[in-house]
């Protein structure tokens, strides 16, 4: 499991994780039968199941919070593509992939791909369709030659 959804659960039922722990502890100490075992397993039970729900909801929360920051990120590429085509540079290899770099940007792929490998500063984007900004940048990196 994910160590940052358990530190959320944590930070979040961190006083409701307390009253659990004091009562198992509370059970064991004056209960000296097989009562206290019994109060204890259903006490760590209910906590089991109470985190399960929460941290599922935790967990879809980072994960919508991620989305929205790759899409953020994603928009300001974009915008990047218009402001830094004058500064792009295009780099072919041998195999005939290419390379569009700009100050902030950077693009890898292939001539007659449908798509291309994105990074912006430093992050991996994924591969995005190759659209007519995409292209408009690749073009304006050929011309600079």
């Amino acid at each position: 499991m994910n160590t940052e959804v358990w530190l959320e659960f944590v930070r979040q039922n961190w006083l409701i994780l307390l009253i659990a722990l004091v009562a198992v502890l509370l059970v064991i100490n004056v209960v000296k039968t097989m009562l206290k075992w019994a109060i204890a397993i259903v006490i760590v039970v209910a906590l089991v199941v109470y985190s399960g729900v929460s941290i599922d909801q935790i967990q879809n929360t980072v994960t919508s919070v991620k989305d929205e920051a790759v899409a953020k990120l994603q928009d300001e590429a974009l915008k990047m593509l218009k402001d830094e085509a004058a500064q792009a540079t295009f780099k072919k290899s041998g195999d005939g992939s290419f390379t569009v770099q700009t100050p902030s940007l950077k693009l890898v792929g292939k001539p007659n791909a449908k798509t291309v490998d994105v990074t912006y500063r430093g992050v991996s984007l994924g591969q995005w369709e190759r659209s007519e900004q995409v292209n408009a940048l690749i073009r304006a990196a050929q011309s600079r030659k």
